[in-house]
């Protein structure tokens, strides 16, 4: 019987890469998908590879764009002839105060933040159905308590995770759809100035790791078969205050 397949967005580094890593551990093939870092997805393929030969692929595409984004569910169809989970990753995430945000960013947040998803659920969806496959979007702690100066960012981040009810009820019984929000788990590469104080208001006085994120989408995409429609919050409790915003 051949290995299940995923393929997950934005998962050359950091959180995508270990959720990568995480399920191919447990028997999957999947397809790394990145934008900009080639050499980190081209080297964590080799490596998986190498441990179980034509288990892991790659592909590029830029989310920003719908055609690319159509395209790569095409590709991601081809690689291994199947699909049993998808896992929308890939964001971006940068602040846009009201009286600065353009056209620009709502292109760039809100393709990558909730488009890009819709578009590869639409076009992948026969095929997770064949499988009776998986969903699964990370989204973010703020899509429901909004952080300052993000406008654009938590508007998509809230449509995502109302994408994930709605698919949920739409795409059932063959397909479940799930969320992951994390909280603090790495810290934005751009900086951000208050991490003590944002840590110091999770209940667990501390940060997660990417093992945590990894480990939810797992059970959730592989162990959870009558779990669909819910987004699990993998904060240390950061959501029940959002202090330090």
């Amino acid at each position: 019987m051949a290995d299940p397949v995923a393929l997950i967005t934005g998962s050359a580094r950091r959180i995508g890469a270990e959720i990568v890593r995480t399920l191919h551990a447990n028997g999957m093939r999947v397809i790394i998908h990145y934008r900009n870092s080639a050499q980190e997805a081209l080297a964590l393929a080799d490596s998986l590879n190498r441990s179980r030969p034509d288990s892991a692929a790659t592909l590029q595409a830029d989310l920003d764009q719908p055609d690319q984004v159509r395209q790569l569910a095409q590709d991601a169809l081809a690689c291994f002839g199947r699909m049993d989970l998808l896992v929308n990753n890939a964001s971006s995430f940068y602040p846009t105060p009201v009286d600065q945000a353009d056209d620009a960013d709502w292109d760039r947040l809100v393709h990558s933040n909730l488009r890009a998803p819709f578009i590869l659920s639409q076009k992948l969806a026969h095929a997770l159905r064949q499988q009776q496959g998986s969903i699964i979007n990370i989204v973010d702690v703020y899509a429901e308590k909004p952080l300052q100066n993000h406008t654009l960012y938590c508007m998509a981040k809230a449509g995502l995770a109302m994408m994930t009810r709605s698919l949920a009820r739409e795409l059932g019984p063959d397909i479940r759809v799930n969320g992951v929000s994390p909280g603090p788990i790495l810290w934005p590469e751009a900086g951000q100035m208050n991490q003590q104080e944002i840590q110091d208001a999770t209940a667990l006085k501390r940060c997660g790791t990417p093992q945590d994120i990894a480990q939810t989408v797992l059970w959730l995409g592989t162990q959870a078969p009558f779990v669909t429609g819910q987004i699990l919050a993998v904060d240390g409790g950061r959501s029940l205050t959002l202090q330090g915003s």
